[in-house]
């Protein structure tokens, strides 16, 4: 009697098409959740991009002013300044002795290499060129985030990631009629400066939270930055507008404002996957070239634009495995 009664259970599911739990996405809360967090971390990397991508042709406006070492750590300076104005207001926890050795390294390629390395090379490159060099910045990310922050990109992901790295390299050659500046390689050692500081500061705001890690990192840079601020520093205030304006956004979003979204979304979404939104920053750093410097951009810069937004899209379904550390919220940053 009972097998009968399973069996008309059986046929009644089967006529009432119920579904099958088991196999349901609705039965996998972690899955989903996964799958939330990786959307929100390319929503916060799009958001971060789209601020950095100013920063070079903020930085060719500065530099027709003012020194290059004030513009590389003068805007550091400032931020700290800010940084330590947050820190205090929301009373954040000091960070613990592991925490403090990550941030060192956090320091030195955020705050101190990439800056001074980015800001010599624009006194020889346009901003647009150096833009599209640092296309290969998001293949770097993804090779640090495999070497200091446990993540295991599959073949897919690095071939899409090689994929968009080799478009943008390429067309880079193309523009420079297949050979590189000398301010190239300056701008590739700041590439090595930035990946792995982005690695480590997503691998920190797990557990720290985003606005918390470049924060103290600016707060631990300030001494060795107040000096050379100082001594470069202009012997006037009596500037024109757009270089002080070029000089303030370095300061407030590309030094600062701007890791906000960046370090969360990494935490969020991977630091493999999210620094892929970085292959659309060159396109945007050469659209606010156009618009701030009136450089030109032509149909070959739209049409490889499109390619990799296409790279970017497709490569996002990708698997990255990973160590699961419960990320930092944006709530987490007044304790």
């Amino acid at each position: 009697m009972r097998l009968i009664a399973d069996r008309t259970h059986d046929h009644c599911r089967t006529l009432n098409h119920e579904p099958d739990r088991k196999n349901s996405p609705y039965s996998n809360p972690s899955a989903m959740t996964h799958s939330h967090n990786e959307n929100l971390g390319y929503i916060y990397g799009i958001i971060a991009v789209t601020a950095f991508a100013i920063t070079l042709p903020a930085m060719r406006v500065a530099l027709s002013v003012f020194d290059p070492v004030f513009v590389a750590l003068g805007r550091g300076t400032g931020a700290a300044v800010l940084a330590s104005i947050f820190l205090w207001s929301t009373r954040q926890r000091l960070p613990t002795r592991d925490e403090a050795r990550g941030l060192i390294i956090v320091a030195a390629g955020a705050v101190i290499g990439f800056p001074l390395l980015a800001a010599w090379a624009m006194l020889y490159v346009d901003a647009s060129h150096g833009g599209v060099v640092l296309g290969i910045l998001p293949l770097a990310t993804a090779v640090a985030a495999a070497l200091f922050s446990g993540e295991r990109p599959s073949a897919r992901f690095w071939l899409f990631a090689l994929a968009g790295a080799g478009l943008v390299v390429g067309y880079s050659l193309n523009r420079a009629g297949g050979t590189l500046h000398m301010a190239d390689l300056a701008l590739f050692g700041s590439i090595v400066c930035a990946s792995v500081s982005y690695a480590e500061g997503a691998r920190l705001s797990k557990t720290l939270g985003g606005p918390q890690v470049i924060s103290w990192a600016l707060v631990f840079s300030f001494p060795v930055l107040i000096v050379p601020t100082i001594h470069y520093a202009p012997a006037t205030l009596d500037l024109p507008l757009e270089p002080l304006l070029g000089f303030l956004y370095l300061t407030a979003i590309s030094q600062y404002l701007g890791f906000f979204p960046w370090y969360h979304g990494l935490a969020l979404g991977g630091i493999s996957k999210v620094s892929q939104t970085q292959l659309l920053q060159p396109f945007l750093t050469i659209i606010a070239s156009v618009l701030i410097l009136e450089e030109h951009a032509d149909f070959m810069t739209w049409l490889v634009a499109t390619l990799v937004v296409a790279i970017v899209a497709i490569g996002k379904r990708s698997q990255v495995k990973h160590h699961e550390i419960k990320p930092a919220t944006m709530a987490d940053t007044v304790s």
